[in-house]
């Protein structure tokens, strides 16, 4: 199954990377034998992948990875480059190839030194690849100071390294380093093409397949999630009870309340998961042993990991309030349509009662002031405003529609 498979519903980005990468290869080929170079190559250095989130922004850099490192037989023969199926490809694909380093952060940025030690790495030659070739996949979150120093490095590349940056939009990047990268728009896929994805690929049945696309219009990630995950429904069905609760000021504070409560508990779960492995694996690797003191020295190093873990549960409760209110925000939109009598499907037909119940209650202008409100919350979360007095003046203004 070639690389490509994995990119649903961007046949035009898949597309242009499948031709890039076959100037690739053809580029290392014609350097290992001397033969003359192309002329005219769709190939670069460095490449940037814009979308809504859920597009595959991520996706199509690991793939497109993933065709650079191919090294099926096939591509003497006329193969495109992407097989799927060799060393290369797969490595890449899971994570495990020696010249492909995959970046994401937990954390609310992505510093400097982080930074520093990836631009040093690119100017390696590749150790056993084709190329040398970093994936950012969250290349939005860089500071000021990061992505100064990443400008650098795409300004002056090695000659065998690929710098693929993802991020949700151009503004999301510093206008000197999109100015040096070529730049690839996806598109949110159809739900349709996200359910058979599902279907295909995880063996969910098509009725609930078809429902969870449908619920998260087309977000590949979140539709798996929501059809494989109890937790996840149970979550998104107290979430679109939220606007029958609030009814009075009482109600909006409690729903407020419990909303914050609901993104505390998730965060708990995964620092339970998560941060008691990391501190002792850190504790087994400076020679501390169970239930003894720390060696000497050893505090700072610590200390970091702590702090590390704190900026981690901060990401983590604004991401599972941002899905909520991404939730609840798709709700109103579905009651818009159902005022203004549009023939957009609707994504929550599961709650197709308190949908029509809700458009009967109130004028299209109020909805529309409703999603605003839900707006606001959100860019005052992306401010540091504390969460909870975020939350509840949005569903105070949920009430006041």
């Amino acid at each position: 199954m070639p690389v490509w498979d994995d990119l649903v519903g961007q046949e035009r980005v898949a597309a242009q990377l499948d031709a890039a990468a076959r100037d690739a290869d053809a580029l290392v080929t014609a350097t290992a034998t001397k033969a003359p170079l192309p002329e005219t190559s769709k190939m670069t250095h460095a490449w940037l992948f814009t979308g809504p989130p859920g597009a595959g922004r991520a996706t199509a850099a690991r793939a497109f990875a993933a065709a650079l490192q191919c090294v099926s037989p096939d591509r003497a023969l006329g193969g495109a480059p992407g097989c799927g199926f060799c060393d290369g490809c797969h490595t890449s694909l899971v994570g495990t190839h020696a010249d492909v380093d995959i970046v994401r952060t937990d954390l609310l940025s992505i510093g400097v030194k982080e930074t520093r030690e990836l631009v040093r790495r690119a100017q390696l030659s590749p150790a056993v690849g084709r190329w040398q070739v970093i994936v950012l996949e969250d290349a939005d979150r860089l500071t000021e100071g990061a992505g100064n120093v990443l400008l650098k490095a795409v300004e002056e590349p090695a000659p065998r390294t690929v710098w693929l940056l993802c991020a949700p939009s151009l503004e999301d990047v510093l206008p000197t380093i999109r100015s040096r990268c070529r730049h690839l728009t996806l598109r949110t896929p159809a739900v349709e093409a996200v359910a058979d994805m599902l279907v295909r690929r995880d063996g969910i049945e098509p009725a609930v397949a078809a429902e969870a696309a449908r619920a998260t219009q087309g977000h590949i990630d979140r539709a798996r999630r929501l059809a494989t995950d109890p937790r996840a429904r149970a979550r998104r069905a107290a979430v679109l009870k939220l606007p029958l609760r609030v009814d009075d000021i009482g109600g909006c504070l409690k729903a407020a309340q419990e909303l914050i409560d609901t993104a505390a508990e998730d965060t708990k779960q995964l620092a339970e998961e998560v941060d008691t492995k990391e501190t002792e694996e850190l504790k087994a690797a400076l020679g501390g042993q169970s239930g003894s003191r720390m060696p000497r020295g050893t505090a700072g190093a610590m200390k970091e990991l702590e702090d590390r873990q704190k900026r981690r549960r901060t990401r983590t409760q604004r991401d599972s309030l941002d899905l909520a209110l991404t939730d609840l925000t798709g709700f109103y939109r579905d009651v818009l349509a159902l005022q203004l009598g549009s023939r957009v499907a609707l994504a929550n037909t599961d709650a197709q009662d308190t949908l029509e119940r809700l458009a009967r209650a109130a004028s299209p202008e109020a909805t529309l002031r409703r999603i605003e409100a839900i707006a606001e919350c959100r860019d005052a979360l992306d401010r540091n405003v504390a969460p909870l007095l975020a939350v509840e003046a949005m569903t105070m203004a949920l009430r006041s529609g």
